[in-house]
């Protein structure tokens, strides 16, 4: 079975911001991660890379970004084909949601950390 990556897109080194806290709370519940964010650093074992690489296999992609900063990553997500997007709160974006919808992208407002807590990631 091939493993099945989620993309966290905004990640922080810094303990206080959820991005940080979904990476570690994937990583607790066996999901294979990468992140991206704007500083180079860590989370636990996965780095936070700052390039947009070409990646395979990802599931899912879960925003930590608000909509204006998301533009620059609209390309990139679709080129990555996830399975699905999850805006967690703040990240809504109506334009990015529709978009990945046409073309067959699942889309969920949502939060990655309650999703992981009460089994439904």
């Amino acid at each position: 079975m091939e493993t099945k990556y989620t993309l966290v897109i905004g990640a922080s080194e810094n303990p206080a911001r959820y991005s940080n806290l979904a990476v570690k709370k994937l990583l607790a519940h066996q999901h294979s991660v990468f992140a991206l964010g704007n500083k180079r650093g860590s989370i636990g074992t996965v780095a936070i890379e700052t390039e947009k690489k070409s990646l395979e296999n990802i599931d899912t992609v879960t925003l930590y970004l608000n909509p204006e900063r998301q533009q620059e990553y609209y390309n990139y997500i679709f080129s990555l084909n996830p399975r699905r997007i999850i805006f967690n709160p703040g990240t809504e974006n109506e334009e990015l949601a529709e978009l990945a919808e046409k073309k067959g992208i699942i889309t969920q407002e949502a939060c990655t950390l309650v999703l992981l807590s009460t089994g439904q990631y």
